[in-house]
């Protein structure tokens, strides 16, 4: 089964996307800010040997590193530029013009969601990465 990241600083989004894809069967690893996904990724430190995720869910507004700066250095990076990211924001509309430009960027999704609207979305995702 595929394994998704999750990355967002707040516990009660994360317990609740666990939750909700686990139940699908889908494998959940997850870092709590851009860095610390870095870390996880195997990117900041090197490690070549890292296991991708097949999907990012990613936050925007978190502390250290937020989700614009974290994927922009996805984008650099050969083994991480072509992961697709679903941006997962309570800012709107002023977030998504911010990845307008984002190739990796494959859907956004508005806080408060609707748990069925995004198994739905990464279903329909990950079945075209096939």
């Amino acid at each position: 089964m595929a394994t998704i990241m999750i990355v967002d600083d707040e516990p009660e989004i994360v317990t609740l996307l666990r939750f909700v894809l686990e139940k699908d069967g889908w494998n959940i690893t997850e870092a709590n800010n851009g860095q610390v996904a870095l870390e996880r990724l195997g990117v900041d430190p090197p490690k070549p040997e890292t296991i991708l995720p097949d999907l990012i869910v990613l936050d925007i507004m978190m502390p250290v590193m937020d989700g614009y700066a974290l994927n922009q250095k996805l984008q650099t990076i050969p083994k991480t530029k072509d992961i697709p990211i679903i941006v997962l924001t309570a800012k709107g509309q002023k977030m998504r013009d911010l990845f307008e430009v984002a190739p990796n960027v494959a859907a956004y999704i508005q806080k408060p969601f609707d748990p069925k609207t995004l198994r739905e979305l990464i279903s329909g995702i990950l079945s075209k990465k096939k």
